[in-house]
């Protein structure tokens, strides 16, 4: 009997420090001294097997046991639940169930948890009722894992009567309700309330409850109350540095509320920083435009010990494709590929989106016809890609390759071709395609579906049909459709209808600067300069301002913006001497005109061309002609805006590209223009 104790010990402590490998030979120890049949023995083994990860060889063992107890069941639950496959714990319970085996506390917390991790209410509810009938929900640890149940399955409100009615509840009880509310119900501010209710209960929190509150002040953005949460983990003592997933929700926190140097702080005291602070910290200085820092991160994230993922690596793709930062993503390319990680198809996605938005459309193609695997994003990606070049028919037939591959379609794929046909003016194909989705029944039409229609339809000239389409939409139409009806009435000059949907607009959303400058651009090209003077004193007493224009131009791999009106670079004198030499030419040898309609209507004519020439996608082009650009003959300039590039900036750089020789591509807020040869791809339908 003491060599059975001795090695039942043995096993304990292998399960404890998951040492499979030492646990192995204890197992091959019991069946040399015949207590391969022992019942305490192989519930050990078999949980130790599930604690390491091996729950085939828990089953194998349970399999062989000549007779099982409650332990046995539940440790082989535990080991399933452990493995991550929730599905096959109740499997077991059920069979349990037919058994003569009645369950205990741990079995029935084991399964009512494993409920709540396959998001199977009803299955829950029915545990639920089965530990009420064998009183065993009055006992702490069942009722913490129904409360869990119900908070993951989406009912809060029971996990709260649950809750209340417990005769006793401890640390975890608080943890599960706080986690709940803030996890799994998008309550943060329940959640915080609880926590400060738990502390008046004279409950002391652990590093669970603090991970949870402070994860709640990130999701609402709260600096101020997560600052006093770790002022409190200060003065209280309770170190961070050997605790992750507290220092790591405090990073978050810091970086959600762009304070890079508290999130760098708290980073620096980390003992064991993981790959998700690693991420969330180069993510957070690369939103924030501190490039050199995040890349200075990841090389040393590279060098570390820990394992970089397809998470990280996508992510940061995804921020280099979003500041079309083509060298970078080019690396980060490059880089992947040596990295198993590299394979992921979200990795893959990642790389095809950074070229297509960095306007790289024939290499896009190439690796995605190369690509060994795609999914309905991959297809998504790529004809949206070719929508924002104005390459409609190409995305069109994409969307029909899609078809035949039988890919399943999403609501954003339509999104995607509806959106392409609509940059592109293809009436007939978009009509096909909406068409196509009313008839699905499986589909949700959106909004965004109707306002690409809206926009083909509107451009067309079509502006009494559009209008009767967004009154015909069974959802209420949003501020965004009407602003694309607003912009085809500018187009065509329908100023009866400006007038009906200037009244909604006004009416919906009256604080907002974008349509009164629409509409009193459109009063002023009709003619009706008091009606826009007016509408344009009314945004001045309103106080209210419009986003200021921004691009940017990468050189040498450092990026350099520009604002409009922007004398602040060090190279600005030679900008403008640039610009003006280059208008110089276009005028003697095209005719160029400047198109002072789209300056200041509140100035001279002499002012209006100033002002035309310190937009900030004139400046950028500036800097990349004084860098060496116009030297560059077989080499194309690439300029990225945050708004929509305005008409005379527009025919500017058409003209520029036909005297210089040379080719542009302009990303602006709708799409990509590639200007060469003095024509632009959208063909001037932007």
């Amino acid at each position: 009997m003491i060599e059975r104790q001795r090695l039942a010990n043995l096993l304990r402590h292998c399960a404890r420090n998951r040492l499979l490998k030492h646990g192995l030979q204890v197992h091959g120890a019991i069946t040399k001294v015949g207590f391969a049949s022992d019942l305490m023995l192989s519930n050990d083994l078999i949980d130790l097997y599930g604690k390491c990860g091996r729950a085939g060889m828990s089953r194998d063992v349970f399999d062989r046991m000549p007779q099982r107890n409650v332990v046995s069941w539940t440790a082989l639950m535990c080991g399933y639940l452990h493995d991550g496959n929730a599905e096959a714990a109740l499997m077991c319970f059920c069979q349990m169930r037919r058994s003569p085996v009645e369950p205990n506390e741990f079995t029935l917390s084991t399964s009512v948890k494993a409920c709540g991790v396959a998001r199977v209410l009803d299955h829950g509810m029915q545990i639920h009722g089965l530990s009420i009938k064998t009183g065993f929900d009055t006992v702490c640890v069942v009722g913490n894992c129904i409360i869990d149940m119900y908070a993951r399955c989406g009912e809060i409100d029971e996990a709260a009567r649950m809750f209340n009615a417990m005769p006793s509840i401890n640390l975890i009880s608080w943890n599960v309700m706080i986690a709940g509310h803030v996890l799994e119900n998008n309550d943060a501010e329940k959640a915080l309330l609880l926590f400060r209710e738990m502390q008046e209960a004279g409950e002391v929190p652990d590093e669970y409850t603090f991970t949870s509150t402070l994860k709640a002040c990130n999701h609402l953005g709260d600096i101020k109350r997560g600052s006093q949460i770790h002022a409190f983990l200060v003065t209280s003592g309770f170190g961070i540095s050997g605790r992750p997933a507290v220092a790591g929700s405090l990073v978050d926190l810091y970086v959600k509320c762009q304070s890079m140097s508290e999130a760098r702080k708290v980073f620096d005291q980390m003992e064991d920083k993981n790959v998700i602070s690693w991420s969330a910290l180069i993510l957070g200085y690369a939103r924030e435009e501190d490039l050199g820092h995040a890349m200075e991160l990841f090389k040393q994230l590279e060098e570390s010990s820990v394992q970089i993922d397809g998470f990280v690596l996508s992510s940061l793709i995804g921020v280099f494709a979003d500041f079309t930062l083509l060298e970078q993503g080019k690396q980060m390319h490059a880089y992947a590929i040596k990295l198993s990680c590299g394979r992921d198809i979200s990795v893959a996605n990642s790389i095809l989106d950074m070229y297509l938005k960095c306007g790289l459309t024939d290499e896009a193609e190439k690796f995605f016809s190369e690509m060994p695997a795609k999914n309905v994003v991959s297809w998504t990606i790529m004809i949206t890609g070719f929508g924002k070049h104005g390459l409609g028919k190409e995305a069109v037939g994409l969307f029909k390759d899609m078809q035949l591959e039988k890919v399943e379609l999403d609501s954003v794929t339509y999104l995607a071709v509806l959106s392409a046909c609509s940059h592109s003016g293809l009436i007939d194909e978009s009509q096909e395609i909406f068409s196509s989705l009313c008839a699905d029944r499986r589909m949700k039409r959106q909004v965004e579906h109707y306002s690409c229609m809206v926009d083909v339809l509107g451009r067309a000239g079509r502006i009494r049909e559009a209008k009767t389409l967004i009154e015909s939409m069974q959802m209420k139409p949003t501020v965004g459709i009407w602003q694309t009806l607003l912009s085809a009435c500018r187009v065509h000059g329908d100023l009866e209808t400006s007038r009906e949907v200037g009244e909604i607009l006004m009416k919906m959303d009256e604080l907002n600067p974008v349509n009164y400058v629409m509409i009193s651009n459109i009063y002023l090209e009709a003619g009706y300069w008091r009606e826009s003077q007016k509408i344009r004193e009314e945004v001045k007493e309103k106080r209210l301002k419009k986003v200021g224009g921004c691009s940017w131009v990468e050189i040498d791999k450092k990026v350099h913006y520009f604002y409009s009106g922007d004398d602040t670079h060090p190279l600005i004198d030679s900008i403008h001497d640039t610009l003006k030499e280059m208008e110089n030419r276009m005028k003697e040898e095209l005719g160029y005109v400047n198109q002072v309609r789209f300056a200041l209507h509140d100035v001279e004519d002499e002012s209006k061309v100033e002002s035309l020439r310190v937009h900030s996608e004139k400046l950028a082009i500036g800097l990349a002609l004084v860098s060496g650009g116009l030297e560059c003959k077989e080499g194309v300039i690439r300029i990225f805006k945050n708004l929509r590039i305005c008409g005379d900036c527009h025919e500017y750089i058409k003209c520029l590209s036909k005297v210089s020789s040379m080719t542009f591509m302009v990303r602006d807020a709708n799409r990509f223009h590639k200007f060469q040869d003095g024509l632009c791809s959208c063909k001037d339908y932007w």
